[in-house]
């Protein structure tokens, strides 16, 4: 038999009974929507994540204050830092591919401006920080390597600082006193919302380390090393050069730092969002089986119903395997008209939960062609065994079966 005449005999059968077979690919329809929509949605977190780590730097290593030993006691990360700005410019001045190097010393410290007071973090930092941190100005200019030798009193300040004391004034020009030290705002950060970590990451002023260092904390050792590199392929092999070159400058003692790269924190970051998507996932394609099981158990009373309609094909010369075609075929168009439905659905319901609940969704076109196809092996799967039984009748049987 021709492929063609067999799917429009598979056509009319599956016409005669809209209902039930609508009906029957109701679970194909409810697990690809479910699918479609649980993996959208969890992409979308994932994206989200990504997104915000990506907002804390461009291809960054930071280099952390690690543990310490001394007469029996011991601490661990950040507990203690042996961290310098020396070191900060030997790593700039010896490790190739890097591009960018920023000492980092960090407080909170209540500053004033405008008659107003306000409780933030004061970062101590070097001109490569906002190239580090793809941070652009929304006005004002970056403090210039001059202000760092000479430890200037001068300051970046974010948009919620610009905020909370300077609202509805220019902030350029005026004078920020941070432990009643005058520094003079020479420039305002473009808003960049909070980070992954639910920090603002617009409450913060920047000054010289230098500055900060010397006359804000008092301070020798560094918080941090921000370092950039050329490209995100030599973010490892600068991550191993700095630790190197670390560990050797302490000459064997035990190590005091711990050395980070973004793509590492972003992997972290992103795992839990990975494992959530596959899990709902999973769930979701538990439905696809159920609903197999459903094309099943309508093509088998299917074979019962149409015994007689079998028996009087195969006496005009219908064979076995043109039957068997017949079945399978209609258990496939079950399916893959429940997945292509389903698609829809899950587009939908993915589109619903953006607009009203405000989650980021993104559906990826590897989760559809997935859905639908394994939709259609889900039709093939369970369809085979109905379409072999009715296949298997005997000629003479089924025209005798009433």
């Amino acid at each position: 038999m021709k492929i063609g005449p067999t799917f429009r005999l598979a056509g009319r059968a599956l016409r005669r009974n809209k209902m039930r077979s609508l009906l029957t690919m109701l679970g194909i329809i409810i697990g690809v929507g479910a699918v479609i929509a649980m993996v959208g949605i969890g992409n979308g977190a994932r994206s989200q994540i990504e997104g915000q780590i990506a907002s804390l730097g461009q291809n960054m290593i930071t280099v952390f204050p690690g543990s310490f030993s001394s007469g029996g006691a011991r601490g661990g990360w950040g507990s203690a830092s042996t961290l310098t700005p020396e070191e900060a410019l030997v790593i700039a001045r010896e490790i190739p591919g890097v591009v960018a190097v920023s000492p980092e010393v960090r407080d909170r410290q209540q500053v004033m401006g405008n008659g107003l007071n306000w409780n933030t973090q004061v970062l101590g930092e070097s001109t490569d920080y906002l190239s580090i941190r793809a941070w652009e100005l929304s006005d004002g200019a970056m403090f210039s390597e001059t202000d760092v030798a000479g430890a200037t009193k001068v300051a970046i300040i974010g948009k919620t600082i610009a905020d909370q004391l300077y609202a509805g004034t220019d902030p350029i020009g005026q004078t920020l006193r941070i432990r009643n030290l005058p520094f003079k705002i020479i420039g305002v950060l473009r808003p960049k919302g909070f980070n992954f970590f639910g920090q603002d990451q617009d409450d913060t002023v920047i000054v010289p380390y230098t500055s900060a260092m010397r006359r804000v904390m008092g301070r020798t050792y560094l918080s941090a090393i921000l370092i950039q590199a050329q490209s995100p392929e030599q973010m490892s092999a600068i991550q191993q050069s700095v630790g190197d070159l670390l560990q050797q400058r302490r000459r064997g003692r035990e190590p005091d730092f711990t050395v980070r790269n973004q793509l590492e924190l972003a992997e972290a970051a992103t795992a839990t969002s990975r494992t959530m998507t596959a899990l709902l996932g999973s769930i979701a394609g538990v439905s696809l089986i159920v609903g197999g099981i459903g094309i099943m158990n309508i093509m088998l009373v299917s074979v019962t119903e149409r015994t007689r309609e079998i028996g009087i094909r195969m006496a005009v010369g219908a064979h076995g395997k043109d039957i068997l075609l017949q079945f399978l075929i209609e258990a496939v168009t079950l399916s893959s008209l429940g997945g292509l439905l389903g698609i829809g659905i899950g587009f939908g319901v993915a589109e619903a939960v953006s607009h009203f609940a405000g989650w980021p969704t993104n559906v990826s076109a590897s989760a559809v062609f997935a859905s639908f196809f394994f939709s259609a092996a889900v039709g093939v799967f369970f369809g085979l065994y109905p379409a072999k039984k009715a296949a298997a009748l005997d000629p003479i049987d089924a025209l005798r079966y009433e």
